[in-house]
């Protein structure tokens, strides 16, 4: 009866590695991945003293980045005023970018703190910036569990990647010291 109803089928291909992987995964991505320098295959967009800027590579909408610390810590109480003082900086810079790069409507800014609150990866803290705009959902995700994105998650990357590293140079996020050889 209910393939009788589907007259169109819309692939969502890319999801299949996150529905696959998810229960699977073992280590931390946001340990691993700021660890192999290879930032454009990682949706890096930029480092800085205290953490990083990522893109979602499994995105509620296009531009959807993740600002988190080096540090591996469950709870904004385990932070340094450093840590917690930069980590809003960067989201502050990642509103500031995406509203100019994307011209959203809205934004959903926030931690899941915890499993029980959502948390896919609940032992390394870390905050959600998802832009949003006027009529971006639809009964797709309720009732065939996809999500249209209209653009390519490299194509994103490349529109994002210079203005946010020319705000965040220009702040008080300038990139970490490198270790001198």
């Amino acid at each position: 009866m209910i393939a009788k109803m589907i007259r169109n089928i819309l692939w969502a291909p890319w999801r299949l590695e996150y529905v696959t992987k998810a229960d699977k995964v073992t280590g931390c991505i946001f340990c691993e991945k700021p660890a192999q320098q290879n930032d454009r295959e990682n949706l890096i967009l930029y480092r800085f003293k205290t953490g990083f800027v990522i893109m979602n590579a499994f995105p509620y909408n296009n531009g959807h980045l993740m600002v988190v610390p080096y540090r591996h810590k469950p709870r904004l109480s385990d932070l340094t005023e450093e840590e917690l003082r930069d980590l809003i900086m960067a989201t502050q810079t990642c509103e500031k970018v995406l509203t100019e790069q994307m011209h959203p409507h809205g934004f959903n800014i926030g931690l899941n703190l915890g499993r029980c609150a959502g948390a896919g990866i609940d032992d390394h803290l870390h905050i959600h910036i998802v832009p949003r705009w006027d009529g971006d959902t639809s009964f797709l995700p309720v009732l065939s569990a996809t999500k249209v994105l209209p653009e390519l998650l490299s194509q994103t990357y490349e529109k994002l990647l210079i203005p946010l590293q020319r705000l965040m140079a220009e702040g008080s996020l300038g990139p970490p010291e490198r270790d001198k050889d």
